[in-house]
């Protein structure tokens, strides 16, 4: 009897299903990253002790890879998301429209997320 779907090791993954899978798990990384911003915000209520404590972790080497998946997973979802309410519009289902929306939306997610940084590193004053 033979698969009735492709065979995962000879199936070659797609920019649209790609982008699909992203999508499904930017939006649970983003969930779990809202979990930390009420951390973050019961710490700024408990007091400068506790906000201080959260603060150091956050600003550490693994807080700031941290920062920067939520900030380009953050883009990612809204971009992504973007692309799907021009499809609501029946819009842009031409097989190359699809790609070059798919790579619209990664591109703009990287430059969204080179942008922010780069606003916040100058607010900060670490440019």
């Amino acid at each position: 009897m033979r698969p009735l779907s492709p065979n995962i090791q000879i199936y070659r993954p797609q920019l649209t299903s790609v982008l699909s899978i992203a999508n499904r798990i930017t939006g649970v990384f983003l969930s779990a990253c809202a979990v930390i911003l009420v951390i973050w915000l019961i710490a700024a209520a408990s007091g400068p002790d506790a906000y201080l404590r959260f603060h150091d972790i956050i600003a550490s080497w693994p807080g700031q890879i941290l920062l920067l998946a939520a900030t380009f997973a953050f883009f990612l979802h809204l971009c992504g998301g973007i692309r799907h309410l021009v499809w609501d519009t029946v819009r842009g289902f031409e097989l190359r429209q699809i790609y070059v929306s798919g790579w619209i939306v990664v591109v703009a997610s990287v430059v969204l997320t080179v942008v922010c940084w780069s606003a916040s590193l100058l607010i900060a004053g670490k440019v």
